[in-house]
C-alpha cells in the first residue's frame, strides 16, 4: 500500500537567493516562503532543483532546510525536502538526516544520476530508500537531468511500495507512459506535474498537483487552477491554465532558475540575480520578456478570479 500522505496541491521549489557576496540570504529565503504560502501554496520544497543543491555547501544545505522548515511549521505547511544522489548508501544518509527536521512531511528523492542504472536498479534503489525513510518519498522521475528514467511498468510497481506517496513527473509532456500510470495507479499515490506548462491536463486525467517553480509567480492563479480542476470546472481551470502558459514557457528559456531568479530581483523580491558557479545569470532580454509574462498574467488572473 502506498503511503496514506494526501499531496493535493501546489509545492513551490524554492530558490536559494544569494548576496551580493555569494552567500546565501536566509532571510529572503524566508520572505519568499511567506509569500507563496499566503498566496495559496500547500507546502514548500527545500533543496529541489530550483534552489541549485548541487552547489551549496553542506552547512548552507541544513542552513536553508531549517528556515524553510520554521516557516512550514509555523505556518503548518507542508515540507518536503530533496534528498537524493547516484548512489543508494549516499542517499538513505541523506534520508535519514532530512528525517531529523522537525516537521518533515516528505522526502523529493530523484532517480539516480550520471551511473545510469537499469530501471530494475532504479526500482530496487526506491524500495531501499521508501523503507529507510521515516517518513513518506516522493519519487523524482526527470530523464532528461538524470540519464535514466521510469516507465509506467516500474512507477506502477513503486507505487505499490509501502512508504512511497507519489512522484514528480517531469518527463517533457503527458506521455503513454503517465497515461498508464494515471489509469492504473493505486489509491493515495499521488502524480503531481513536474513540467508547469502540462499541469492542466494531467490534473484532468486524474493528477493531484504540482510541484511548480513557475508559482513563484502568480501562485493563486496555479493554485485556483488546481482547485478549479479538482472540483469539476474544467473550463475555469482551462481559462487559467491560458493565462499561466506564456509564464510556464518564458521562464524557462534558459537554464532554471536564471530566469526565475533574474524576475525576483527585478521585482524586488530578492536582492541578486546572483546563482553559483558554473549557473550564470540569465539574459536582460529573457527577463524582460518574462518580467512582461508574468504582469500580463497577474493583471488577467486578478481580473478572472476576483
Amino acid at each position: 500500500m502506498p503511503s496514506s500522505l494526501d499531496l493535493r496541491g501546489v509545492y513551490v521549489p524554492l530558490v536559494t537567493p544569494l548576496t551580493a557576496s555569494g552567500a546565501v540570504a536566509l532571510d529572503e529565503v524566508v520572505r519568499l516562503a511567506h509569500e507563496c504560502l499566503s498566496s495559496g501554496a500547500a507546502g514548500i520544497v527545500a533543496l529541489g532543483t530550483t534552489g541549485e543543491p548541487a552547489t551549496l555547501e553542506k552547512d548552507e544545505h541544513r542552513a536553508v532546510v531549517d528556515v524553510i522548515a520554521g516557516v512550514c511549521r509555523e505556518t503548518s505547511a507542508m515540507l518536503l525536502i530533496g534528498a537524493g544522489t547516484n548512489s543508494t548508501s549516499a542517499t538513505i544518509a541523506a534520508v535519514k538526516a532530512a528525517n531529523e527536521v522537525a516537521g518533515v512531511s516528505a522526502i523529493l528523492s530523484v532517480v539516480p544520476y550520471y551511473t545510469r542504472p537499469s530501471e530494475a536498479g532504479i526500482v530496487a534503489h526506491f524500495q531501499a530508500v521508501s523503507q529507510a525513510s521515516r517518513v513518506p518519498v516522493v519519487l523524482y522521475n526527470i530523464p532528461y537531468r538524470t540519464g535514466r528514467g521510469l516507465g509506467a511498468r516500474s512507477l506502477l510497481m513503486l507505487a505499490a511500495t509501502a512508504n512511497v506517496a507519489g512522484v514528480k513527473q517531469s518527463v517533457g509532456g503527458v506521455d503513454a507512459d503517465t497515461l498508464e500510470l494515471l489509469a492504473n495507479k493505486p489509491a493515495g499515490f499521488s502524480v503531481l506535474s513536474g513540467d508547469d506548462a502540462f499541469l492542466f491536463p494531467l490534473l484532468c486525467l486524474g493528477g493531484s498537483g504540482a510541484i511548480a517553480a513557475s508559482a513563484h509567480f502568480c501562485t493563486a492563479g496555479f493554485v485556483a487552477l488546481v482547485e478549479a480542476v479538482r472540483k469539476g470546472d474544467v473550463e475555469t481551470g482551462r481559462q487559467v491554465a491560458e493565462m499561466l502558459l506564456p509564464v510556464c514557457q518564458v521562464l524557462f528559456v534558459e537554464p532554471n532558475p536564471s530566469v526565475i531568479k533574474g524576475v525576483l530581483a527585478a521585482q524586488g523580491r530578492i536582492s541578486t540575480d546572483q546563482l553559483r558557479s558554473p549557473m550564470t545569470s540569465a539574459s536582460a532580454e529573457s527577463v524582460r520578456a518574462a518580467v512582461e509574462a508574468v504582469t500580463r498574467a497577474e493583471v488577467a488572473l486578478a481580473e478572472r478570479l476576483s
